[in-house]
């Protein structure tokens, strides 16, 4: 660190391009894994844990409709400090309320808020992102803003799963997991406070003439611009279909795993679900996504893409194959959630460079992109709502079955998917 001629403090971005990204994954790992372990811990039906968890995550797909009103007043500094802070308040509020009678409501109804501030995190962390770093220092440092997402994920439903499972042995399910949410808020406060020191401080002119008013017109140009791209209906067909068999199985999975051997689960503990996912998981996701971007430079895109959509579906063929034989060792599990993973690494790189390259070209392509994304998570929302309901009729053995016959549109939909860009097009914007 050091001064500029002008006096102002000198930040190496990457001091906080690693916190702010960690923010970032916290509160979308939390919400949509983490969250549905403690649930299951406390008693609550597989049906309805899916169905609150997953419907409370809409915001992260409706964020593009409120993003661009976040550009009138106040700066970006500020709702990065200010939605940090609140997310501390509100998992301290979910710790809580989990000794209360009513305990789901209260929580779930916390958690939604927590989304809502989480989406518009997202928002203003991009946006600093983009705005303070050039084109060239923003591909040096893009692998250090995906390592610290994926550091969320780890120490989330990693670390922080197996120590709640450690607690419970001591203090039981519901102080173990009051003192994990305590944990998340302390995290928070922290970071809030760190941020409101750390970050570059933005211009505040840049904001002179804009008014609620054109942030309309603005957004409503951008949004039909979006939906008279060519061939966009197919584009938005495919990226929903994608996803859709992952949205039934990634809710499942580890409820299936929680869930005792005579109701056809694995019966493991909370701490050894921390372990696979946290640690085997993460890193295997990883290397997939590593590797798939190797293969996708050398192949090109478009002769790829349905090998990257086989790597991503067809890996659901381990929870298959666990609820049918129902393992007592943990490595058979552990092997299963690895070749998942990795899969889902190296099949997920696709989705998203075909959202880059065949969606978001034209004058609005951050705004586009983050519709894209948006409309994604609509694909695994949507059955992630439902899985619960159809794992409770049908048992676990039959519903990891229907979810290797939901890959079918994924494999249809790829195999017909068009490409209205070149891929070798230069873009200029």
């Amino acid at each position: 660190m050091g001064k500029n001629n002008s006096g102002i403090r000198l930040i190496h971005p990457i001091l906080w391009i690693s916190t702010l990204y960690f923010a970032m994954g916290v509160p979308f790992v939390t919400i949509n894994a983490v969250s549905g372990i403690m649930y299951k811990d406390m008693g609550i039906s597989d049906s309805q844990i899916t169905f609150w968890t997953a419907l409370i995550m809409f915001s992260w797909t409706l964020k593009p409709l409120w993003s661009p009103f976040l550009e009138i007043c106040k700066t970006k500094k500020f709702f990065v400090v200010a939605t940090q802070f609140a997310i501390g308040i509100l998992f301290a509020l979910v710790a809580l309320s989990l000794p209360l009678p009513g305990f789901f409501k209260y929580s779930i109804a916390l958690f939604a808020i927590i989304a809502f501030c989480g989406a518009t995190h997202d928002i203003v962390a991009d946006g600093t992102y983009i705005s303070f770093l050039t084109n060239k220092e923003q591909a040096k440092y893009i692998g250090w803003q995906g390592a610290f997402y994926n550091l969320a994920k780890i120490i989330s439903s990693g670390a922080l799963v197996y120590f709640a499972g450690v607690l419970e042995k001591t203090k039981g399910v519901t102080h173990a997991w009051m003192i994990i949410m305590g944990i998340y808020a302390a995290v928070f406060f922290a970071l809030a406070m760190y941020h409101s020191w750390i970050l570059p401080k933005e211009n505040k002119e840049e904001k002179k003439g804009k008014t609620a008013g054109n942030v309309r017109k603005e957004l409503w140009e951008v949004i039909t611009s979006f939906f008279t791209k060519p061939k966009i209906v197919w584009c938005v067909l495919f990226i929903i279909l994608y996803r859709f068999a992952e949205g039934f199985a990634i809710k499942i999975a580890p409820l299936f795993f929680k869930a005792p051997r005579s109701s056809g689960g694995l019966g493991l503990s909370t701490s050894d679900i921390g372990l696979i996912y946290g640690t085997y998981g993460s890193a295997a996701f990883i290397l997939g996504s590593v590797l798939a971007g190797y293969f996708i430079s050398a192949r090109g895109l478009k002769k790829s893409l349905i090998w990257l959509c086989c790597a991503f579906n067809i890996p659901f063929m381990v929870y298959a194959l666990l609820a049918h034989y129902q393992p007592d060792d943990l490595l058979p599990v552990g092997i299963a959630v690895v070749v998942e993973y990795f899969g889902y690494g190296f099949g997920f790189v696709g989705l998203m460079l075909y959202m880059m390259q065949q969606i978001a070209p034209g004058k609005h392509k951050t705004a586009h992109y983050a519709f894209a994304t948006g409309i994604m998570n609509l694909g695994v929302m949507i059955p992630g709502m439902f899985s619960g309901m159809i794992s409770d009729w049908v048992g676990y053995k039959l519903f990891f079955i229907w979810v290797l016959i939901a890959t079918v549109p994924a494999f249809l939909a790829t195999l017909f998917v068009p490409f209205p860009y070149s891929e070798n097009k230069e873009e200029h914007n």
